[in-house]
């Protein structure tokens, strides 16, 4: 290392002109490095959709489900086989373990799906295998709106696609609101009757009709020709003029016993934006894509595209931007630019005191200059700016200039002592190289362990440890190499000081503490009283260390998942219970959605309301949520807290009959629900629901639960025909007759398909009676068609009401309730969680039901298991380091005492500071303290060892130790606090627009992660000048007080010898 430095310093010009390249690099890689909400990483979740028209829940589940748990279950790597039930199809999702390779489990899924397919009903249409991604989330949402036709906002929305999509940085759009087309014949039953058709032949000569008929080629020895016969329909009046039956000259043709026309679906759902009908664009970029570029360039291209429409249009149809994910990053962005400058400030001001205008801006430099080579190292290898790499760059903003400090101000002292700047400088860079190689490595060793977090969270948090290690790489080089570099080169000899400060500096008079003055004086002294009861020191300090974790039990706020951040969106769910039709449904939606514009016709509270009627099919959310209301909140200064926002809601709609609200907040960390979730799994399914009763009175009686929800099924009926088969066989049908001809009153029968020229999808052709005909009393009406002539259905088949089978759960291949709740405010999941579960022991349910709590309550214990493990083999790894460094196990164990012990001021902060212990960001807060405490510890006893080789009392050689390391402590630790303490204030000041924040949702992000560094480091100096050397003088006094014991020992041997 000394060769590579003389290296360095014998070539300045060199070393600084790479230092400019470095700088212009970064900053050029800063700019056009892409910019990611979430990092790109494969989530290990695969699902397969099944979709059976009209299919019953129960069916789904014999029919559809069982079959694909058969085959999928021979899967390896699968952790969790989940499916789902409901009418009109299933979905089975597998979860594999994290780190799976996603392409092989695709594959897999593919192959198995192929197996079970011809186990399958004949009319379940194609299953589809899906993979879940994050470059398939929308970045941003496109939202058209306005009181126009509905075929007319889809004709703009499917042209904005196209060209949309046409841009290289868009994966894909999709238009949310889109409903299928298709094309209806509604065939009138008594222009059938007297015409004296049968419905069923209608359809059966249409579907006949809607061929091509590849005829082959002919070849005559004269030419070859090929043939063909068209008949596929290319229009409606295709359709429309389609004969049917035939008598005598007269040709009757489909238009003559019904209507044709092309339109829509049945509605499943609606959707509307601040009261009016909307539809929109889900817009996904590319993997590697910078997100605020693409989101810019969608905006530009919206906004171009605005201009060609009518005037109409662009008069009434109203374009907005929703869930724009850029505006986080760019406010990340943002709150990352002004802590490093805050930082350097910060830094400079303090250095400036201590050291001069020089040092200063040395240290200054080495923040910037270990940025942007960390930068250029995360764009050369091929990572993105992501939420995960800007809070390693946040992060990592305190623990850069700790080398920098104590090279400067140990050149610093070195010149005031007489030797020239590259004298110094290089002296310093010589003797502090092990001791800071030594400290970055075990801050490295500190954050090692978090590359192997497994599951999606582990996925994510992998980029953690990646930055940090370029970052604080770069700073070591920073520390050693430029810095000292730099110094030499624009340092002069130091002015003469006064002896006194140059002896203080020095510790030279470290022996006669009475003769310093000063603050160093007034700390010598101190510490000379400590090390004469060393052993009192450190019982006190381990006292602490029992006494604060105590106090914590009994007055701290607990244990929480991810820190509370003021959320800028929430949703409405709205319940209502009962068979209610879609349309039902939007008019109790309605009334909710008036009294939300009310509120913001007052207050101006949202950027945007968006409405939308129905159920989704594939959401694992509550069945009886009739409708989701998602509110865009205004900029968090300009508005009441979300939490007031939606009492206030809940206010104005408590007095709607037949609705209940459910709000629910955007959460930091990953999506897990409910925090408080339940489930109950059986092989015996009738036993489930009055378990779920069970839970629900337990959680009742222990208070504390609010919002309580289950997923049994819904009180309502379900109409069952059941077929008297011995009958209907008298009158010549069957069930397929029976089923095709109740299909009439309902959906239609599915003739086929056609595609026109107006269309890039094929569209479904279906019959069925017009709406006057579908009704239920028309189902003991309807008319098949037998061998004995239209019979009514009424003679072979029973209409009886039956109770409605809602959504079937099962998971690993058996039937599932789940349980539901959020807790109460001010009150904490963990501690609910681990009520119900002392609950649960006493609750003497049945032996064949398995419980497991997921949600909040399973990820957290999965991250706590790992952070203790990641904890204690971090501690290993320091160790190692350390024993290599000073080849003592002594001091390798007092190095490591002092990071548990830096606890004692993590646990002092959360109850200064009136905060829970976040699992997540205080484990992280934690695990990054313990990186940065044993760096001063690792150059105050290595400054110590090097005193004790020149001979001499070990107590004056703490004493020096304690003069020469005082100032470096103390200036690494002022600077990261202040680096810090605009986090712990939740002070943000923009320096480009002049603004200062307080309190500001970003910020809260880091809060908790800066109290816990803060607040623990300012505890763990006091034990590094403080009990850190009472810890070296006990080892001392212990060593004195054998050497003496074995002495007299000898003394004994020795007299007891002479007699003889």
């Amino acid at each position: 290392m000394n060769a590579i430095i003389d290296l360095a310093l014998g070539h300045a010009r060199t070393v600084l002109a790479s230092l400019v390249l470095i700088l212009i690099s970064g900053t050029v890689t800063y700019l056009e490095i892409a910019k990611e909400a979430e990092p790109d990483i494969n989530i290990p979740i695969i699902y397969v959709s099944l979709h059976h028209d009209g299919i019953s829940p129960e069916d789904a589940e014999r029919l559809l489900i069982r079959p694909m748990e058969q085959e999928l279950r021979q899967i390896e790597g699968v952790k969790e086989m989940r499916a789902s039930g409901y009418e009109g199809g299933a979905n089975v999702t597998l979860e594999f373990y994290a780190g799976f390779n996603a392409d092989q489990a695709l594959a897999d899924v593919r192959e198995k799906v192929d197996l079970a397919k011809p186990e399958l009903p004949i009319d379940t249409d194609e299953p589809e295998v899906h993979e879940v991604n994050f470059s398939l989330f929308p970045v941003v949402v496109v939202t058209l709106s306005g009181s126009v036709p509905e075929r007319t906002l889809l004709k703009l929305a499917r042209e904005l696609r196209d060209d949309i999509k046409s841009l290289s940085e868009i994966l894909q759009v999709q238009i949310a609101g889109d409903r299928e087309e298709q094309l209806e014949i509604l065939i009138d039953p008594v222009k059938i009757e007297s015409y004296g058709l049968s419905v069923i032949e209608t359809v059966e000569a249409v579907r006949s009709s809607n061929l091509l008929v590849a005829a082959g080629a002919q070849d005559t020895g004269l030419g070859r020709f090929t043939l063909k016969v068209p008949g596929l329909f290319e229009s409606v009046r295709d359709i429309t003029t389609m004969p049917v039956t035939v008598d005598g000259d007269a040709v009757v043709v489909l238009g003559d016993i019904g209507e044709v026309r092309r339109g829509f679906k049945d509605p499943k759902s609606f959707a509307r934006v601040d009261g009016e009908r909307a539809v929109g664009l889900e817009v996904s970029k590319r993997t590697g894509e910078n997100i605020i570029h693409t989101v810019k360039k969608v905006r530009e291209l919206v906004a171009v595209e605005q201009k060609n429409w009518p005037v109409t249009l662009r008069d009434t149809v109203e374009v907005r931007f929703n869930a724009d994910k850029s505006d986080r990053i760019r406010n990340m962005l943002s709150d990352l630019q002004n802590n490093v400058i805050a930082a350097i400030l910060l830094v400079m001001i303090v250095v400036v005191w201590a050291l001069g205008v020089r040092s200063a801006g040395l240290v200054g430099m080495a923040i910037p200059g270990s940025f942007l080579t960390g930068i250029l190292v995360i764009g050369a290898v091929g990572l993105t700016i992501n939420m995960v790499v800007l809070f390693a760059l946040i992060l990592a903003v305190g623990m850069l200039v700790d080398g920098a400090i104590v090279v400067t101000e140990y050149a610093d002292r070195k010149m005031s002592e007489g030797g020239s700047p590259k004298q110094s400088y290089g002296l310093a860079a010589k003797r502090m190289a092990w001791p800071i190689i030594a400290s970055t490595a075990t801050t490295l060793a500190a954050f090692l362990p978090l590359m192997f977090w497994p599951g999606v969270v582990g996925e994510f948090m992998k980029f953690l440890p990646l930055t940090l290690i370029a970052i604080l790489s770069a700073s070591l080089l920073m520390a050693l190499i430029f810095v000292p570099t730099l110094g030499a080169a624009i340092s002069r000899r130091a002015v003469g000081r006064d002896p006194v400060i140059v002896r203080q500096l020095a510790g030279n008079e470290a022996a006669g503490v009475n003769s310093i003055k000063g603050f160093t004086g007034g700390y010598l002294r101190f510490l000379n009283g400590c090390l004469g009861h060393p052993g009192k020191v450190l019982s006190l300090a381990f006292a602490m260390l029992v006494g604060v974790q105590v106090a914590y039990g009994q007055f701290g706020k607990g244990v929480e998942f991810f820190p509370e951040v003021e959320p800028e969106r929430a949703i409405i769910q709205v319940k209502a219970r009962g068979n209610l039709s879609i349309f039902e449904k939007d008019r109790l939606m309605r009334e909710v959605e008036v009294a939300i514009l009310a509120i913001d016709a007052e207050r101006n509270e949202f950027t945007s309301i968006y409405t939308r009627a129905g159920e989704e099919e594939k959401s694992r959310e509550a069945e009886d949520i009739i409708g989701t209301i998602t509110l865009e909140m205004a900029d968090w200064w300009a508005r009441r807290k979300v939490a007031d926002i939606l009492a206030n809601i809940e206010g104005r709609t408590k007095d709607l009959a037949g609705v209940l609200i459910d709000r629910r907040t955007e959460k930091a960390g990953p999506p897990i629900g409910k925090p408080i979730q339940v489930q109950l799994a059986s092989h015996y399914p009738e036993l489930l629901p009055a378990a779920v009763v069970k839970v629900r009175d337990g959680m009742a009686a222990l208070g504390g639960f609010q919002n309580i929800e289950d997923d049994r099924a819904l009180p309502g009926i379900g109409w069952e025909l059941v077929v008297d088969r011995a009958q209907a066989a008298k009158f010549g049908a069957n069930v397929d007759l029976i089923g095709r001809s109740v299909q009439l009153v309902t959906t239609g029968i599915k003739l086929g398909e056609y595609r026109p020229d107006d269309s890039d999808q094929e569209i479904d052709i279906r019959v069925r009676y017009p709406r006057a005909y579908r009704t239920i009393d028309q189902l003991d009406d309807i008319r098949a068609a037998t061998a004995l002539g239209q019979i009514p259905i009424g003679n072979f088949v029973t209409r009886e009401a039956r109770p409605r089978t809602g959504k079937l759960n099962r998971r690993d291949g058996r039937r599932v309730m789940t349980v539901k709740s959020d807790v109460a405010p001010s009150l904490l999941a963990d501690d609910k969680a681990n009520q119900l579960r002392g609950w649960m022991k006493t609750a003497d349910l049945d032996g064949r039901i398995d419980v497991v709590f997921k949600g909040e309550d399973e990820e957290q214990n999965n991250a706590k298991a790992f952070l203790g493990k990641a904890f204690g083999v971090a501690l290993f790894i320091m160790a190692v380091i350390l024993v290599t460094q000073f080849n003592s196990f002594y001091s390798a164990f007092l190095i490591l005492t002092a990071v548990i012990m830096s606890t004692i001021g993590v646990f002092i902060g959360l109850l200064v500071t009136g905060q829970p212990f976040g699992i997540v960001m205080g484990g992280i807060g934690v695990i990054a303290l313990a990186g940065i405490v044993v760096n001063n510890n690792i150059v105050l006893i290595d400054t110590f060892d090097r005193l004790c080789e020149t001979g001499g009392d070990i107590r004056v050689a703490i004493l020096k130790t304690g003069a020469q390391r005082l100032r470096p402590v103390l200036l690494t630790t002022v600077t990261t606090i202040l680096g810090l303490m605009p986090m712990v204030l939740g002070v943000n000041v923009d320096f480009v627009e002049r603004i200062v924040t307080i309190g500001a949702p970003a910020m809260q992000w880091w809060r908790q992660l800066a109290t816990s560094i803060v607040f623990g480091l300012g505890f763990a100096t006091v034990l590094t000048l403080v009990v850190t050397p009472a810890a070296l003088m006990l080892r001392g006094n212990v060593k004195s007080w054998l050497d003496r014991w074995r002495a007299r020992r000898a003394g004994a041997d020795v007299g007891g010898a002479k007699p003889a």
